[in-house]
């Protein structure tokens, strides 16, 4: 049996992955599994990071540009960070 109480909590947590623009993320690391290998992507204050070898010399790859897509609303994206 379901207490009330959890039952408020549930009700709660939908609300909150409904309205995304309550969400603000600091900080991740996430694993992309890429065509030919998997890339970390991080995230740190408004800062990304990736091991592919595309990041190292531009500042942005796929890697963190579908990221930045996927948490849209939720990061600040890499083109206001100026």
């Amino acid at each position: 049996m379901i207490d009330s109480g959890l039952i408020g909590k549930i009700e709660k947590a939908k609300r909150y992955a409904e309205e995304k623009d309550r969400i603000s993320i600091t900080k991740f690391e996430a694993k992309i599994r890429g065509e030919n290998n998997d890339h970390i992507v991080t995230y740190d204050n408004g800062k990304w990071n990736c091991a592919c070898d595309y990041f190292q010399g531009h500042g942005v790859c796929a890697h963190t540009m579908g990221m930045e897509l996927i948490l849209e609303g939720m990061v600040i994206p890499s083109n206001q960070l100026v």
